[in-house]
């Protein structure tokens, strides 16, 4: 819809009133405001607090919430839970979790649980004798926190470093105090960001006000946590003997299938193009699992992204071995990940997830959608090394066609049936609905 003239005040309306706004505006208002309250949730307090989740909101969007059985995470069978439109991406974890159950399963590790944050600002003063007096501009900004980190502490956590670094050469006149939190089993933004943001005051003030410098006044630019978390890693892998893959395919030996997955993970280290599509398969898993638990994905996927063009070329976030007739592969991710806090305690569905999960700890977590982005991975790349990707693909999407042809129950049956020996495409589905509407039964 075209709006004519800005809007004042939208904020300011109830949602109902919001409702009747944009439906005045289209035609056919009044089923689209029924349509949008159908969404509604039966229970006016639940629909209240998933009302203040967000601004400006009209109903609720749905995606399916699905699990993968059989996730074998060192040595424990889970149940995991998924939230993701995609057809075929929670099959494609379900097979690849049974498949690899059977040859020990996933194992993962913690590797580091540590989040960062920055005071940007630029100065043109002493910095020297900023850094010469650093010390004691630590202590004072530690003492300046410690209402907001004492509980954090107290659970093991906290503000674990501080250093000032000079990003001169970069920009001119700009440094940074980079801070690292342990913020345990939150995601721990909220914290983050209140501890830089007294940071900020309290170094504006050492430099501004005491008198100890002299020169034009230090100018905070921002105070915000990064999303980049290079020391907040998980490494997941399986491995098994190049063997054991005798029955992956019927057209291919256990080598030949090995020596295809080999190179097809070598050209996601070396071609841009294949590595972005081969990490968001990566992330089909690990996004579909925050989802389930309330998480920030958008944060998680960014983190991934620029951890996989580290070293200045965008790569695979995988990487595959393969000797002595062992075949090992694995996946290092970065991943800023909670168990509580924010919607993970309030939204009842993500606290439905991390109860079928065994309410996990936060590295806990990290491991489990670490495994799930790995099954989808590997799923994806055995797809496209035997059969095909679009097979399984377009055999999970035959529903969504045959929906968007609103096919009646006894038609999806024949057309399941049908397509069980011949390829989806949107056409074929078309001319198989045709043919049997026209009383023509095809085999």
């Amino acid at each position: 819809m075209i709006v004519k003239k800005l809007i004042s005040g939208f904020s300011k309306l109830t949602k109902d009133q919001k409702l009747s706004f944009i439906a005045a505006q289209m035609p056919n208002g009044e089923h689209i405001i029924s349509e949008l309250k159908s969404f509604w949730h039966q229970d006016a307090s639940v629909q209240k607090m998933f009302d203040e989740f967000s601004e400006n909101t009209l109903t609720n969007y749905f995606f399916p919430y699905g699990v993968a059985p059989n996730v074998m995470i060192n040595g424990n069978i889970m149940m995991v839970p998924m939230v993701i439109e995609e057809s075929s991406v929670i099959a494609a974890a379900a097979n690849s979790a049974k498949y690899w159950a059977g040859k020990g399963g996933f194992h993962s590790e913690i590797l580091s649980t540590v989040k960062n944050g920055q005071v940007h600002f630029i100065w043109k003063g002493d910095f020297g004798r900023l850094k010469e007096l650093f010390p004691q501009l630590k202590d004072q900004l530690l003492q300046r926190t410690f209402p907001i980190t004492a509980n954090m502490q107290k659970r093991g956590g906290g503000v674990l470093d501080m250093e000032l670094i000079d990003m001169t050469s970069k920009l001119q006149d700009y440094y940074q105090l980079s801070v690292k939190f342990d913020t345990r089993d939150s995601m721990g933004a909220n914290f983050i960001n209140s501890c830089l943001e007294e940071y900020a005051s309290g170094l504006r003030a050492f430099v501004n006000d005491s008198g100890l410098f002299e020169g034009e006044p230090l100018q905070v630019i921002m105070s915000i946590l990064s999303n980049y978390t290079p020391e907040c890693t998980v490494r997941t892998w399986v491995e098994c003997d190049v063997k054991d893959f005798a029955d992956i395919d019927d057209s291919l030996t256990a080598e030949d299938f090995v020596w295809k997955f080999e190179k097809a993970v070598q050209i996601a280290r070396v071609d841009v193009h294949r590595a972005a599509t081969h990490n968001k398969g990566i992330f089909n898993g690990v996004d579909a699992v925050a989802l389930a638990t309330g998480n920030d994905f958008r944060a998680i996927e960014a983190c991934g992204h620029a951890w996989a063009a580290r070293d200045g070329q965008y790569r695979s976030l995988t990487e595959i071995k393969v000797e002595g007739g062992r075949f090992h592969y694995s996946l290092t991710l970065p991943i800023a990940i909670g168990t509580v806090g924010g919607l993970t305690s309030l939204h009842p569905m993500a606290r439905f997830s991390l109860h079928l999960l065994g309410n996990p700890s936060a590295p806990e977590l990290m491991q489990i959608a670490s495994v799930i982005g790995l099954a989808n991975n590997f799923g994806a790349i055995k797809s496209l090394t035997t059969k095909g990707i679009q097979i399984g693909h377009m055999k999970m999407h035959l529903l969504n066609i045959l929906n968007m042809f609103n096919a009646g129950e006894s038609e999806k049956l024949l057309a399941v049936e049908y397509f069980k020996h011949h390829k989806v495409s949107h056409n074929a589905v078309a001319g198989f609905l045709s043919s049997i509407r026209n009383g023509h039964v095809k085999n």
